[in-house]
């Protein structure tokens, strides 16, 4: 079932100064919600995280960091890396130590310029801190290496483990090659490293003399969603696929998933890609869509002001402007319901849930805007 607008709602829709206004309330099979818009005017926003404040960082792709207060207060933070701010390039994910309330660290992914000077970049992160509206003692924990002369596929969420490793989602971007099936780069890799950028001992490939240490699992096409299961504590990645073929993978240790041999989707226009769906040796997708609705950001549900959704995976989506909720159960996909996908004309980038259990999307667009969805009582 998908999303529809109650009678009140329909008639406050409206378009003003480019911005699509928002309905009052959008039924759903389980709850009805309340849309809030909190920020807007913001330059394709890109990732969220809550402070321990309850004020959110919220990248934009252009290359700003800011800081949002739950009434919508924004400061710019100075000092940030440069980007390169193209395409799907710029500034893209944000996220906080697990132990931030005593080190004050935070985390950015970002398209790093060659430093060389160069026409390649690639996604690097930063760790830095921010001192009144100033980012401060940059360090960058990780390149992605090689340098490629390419504005896509940056992949690029920040996930920490229960045990503190910092996973990184990268993209294979968009080289045509079979990069993603090889271990000597990091294009279409999940990265597993500490948070100072040292590597783990038990990474499956360390040691290999034809592999880099930071790889986690390959054959990933653009990982543009990441989350830890609440109760296995295992890493959840969505994945972007091309013309179809998005797909929900639970990443392991070593384990190949595919891209380009194989996959769900076709090229752009139509036209096979690799040699299938199957192939040994390489791993199938916990679950995935055809045709392709362009998979962003997810989160598992834990909170209680949505009861009928705990424990389910929340994935947005771009093109197909929708938030999908897996149920999920023993293991499995019992029903996907595509919420606001009828409500709303906006694609979603992100998708967090605040320390009040209410939760939060960003929609990616010029003038882009962070939205509250709460319950209506």
């Amino acid at each position: 079932m998908k999303s529809t607008l109650t009678a009140v709602a329909a008639a406050l829709l409206s378009t003003t100064m480019g911005t699509t206004a928002l309905a009052q309330e959008v039924e759903t099979e389980r709850h009805t919600l309340s849309l809030e818009t909190i920020s807007e005017g913001l330059n394709h926003p890109w990732g969220i995280v809550f402070l321990p404040s309850g004020d959110m960082l919220v990248t934009e792709r252009s290359g700003t960091l800011n800081v949002i207060t739950p009434d919508g207060k924004k400061t710019a933070i100075k000092g940030t890396p440069e980007v390169v701010a193209k395409s799907q390039g710029g500034l893209l994910d944000v996220n906080i130590d697990p132990n931030y309330a005593d080190n004050g660290w935070v985390y950015i992914s970002y398209s790093e310029p060659d430093p060389d000077g160069g026409k390649g970049n690639s996604t690097a992160v930063m760790r830095g801190k921010i001192d009144g509206d100033n980012w401060t003692q940059g360090e960058v924990v990780f390149r992605q290496a090689p340098k490629y002369e390419s504005n896509a596929h940056f992949g690029s969420r920040l996930i920490f483990s229960p045990e503190g490793h910092l996973f990184i989602t990268l993209g294979d971007r968009y080289s045509r090659m079979q990069d993603a099936q090889t271990l000597d780069n990091h294009h279409g890799k999940v990265v597993r490293i500490w948070p100072d950028g040292s590597i783990p001992e038990d990474n499956p490939f360390v040691g290999q003399s034809d592999a880099l240490d930071e790889i986690w699992s390959y054959g990933h096409r653009n990982v543009q969603g990441a989350a830890i299961h609440p109760d296995t504590g295992e890493l959840w990645t969505i994945e972007h696929g091309p013309q179809g073929g998005d797909e929900v993978n639970i990443p392991a240790a070593g384990k190949n998933y595919g891209w380009p041999t194989v996959t769900y989707g076709e090229d752009y226009g139509g036209g096979e890609i690799g040699i299938g769906t199957h192939k040994e040796g390489t791993e199938q997708p916990f679950y995935y869509w055809l045709p392709s609705i362009a998979t962003a950001g997810s989160i598992f549900y834990t909170g209680d002001q949505f009861p009928h959704w705990k424990g389910d995976l929340l994935v947005t989506a771009l093109r197909g402007q929708t938030i999908a909720r897996l149920d999920l159960e023993d293991g499995r996909v019992l029903h996907e319901e595509r919420m606001l996908e009828d409500a709303t004309s906006f694609r979603i980038r992100d998708i967090e849930q605040g320390p009040d259990g209410f939760l939060y999307i960003l929609t990616d667009a010029d003038s882009g805007q962070l939205i509250k969805l709460s319950p209506v009582k």
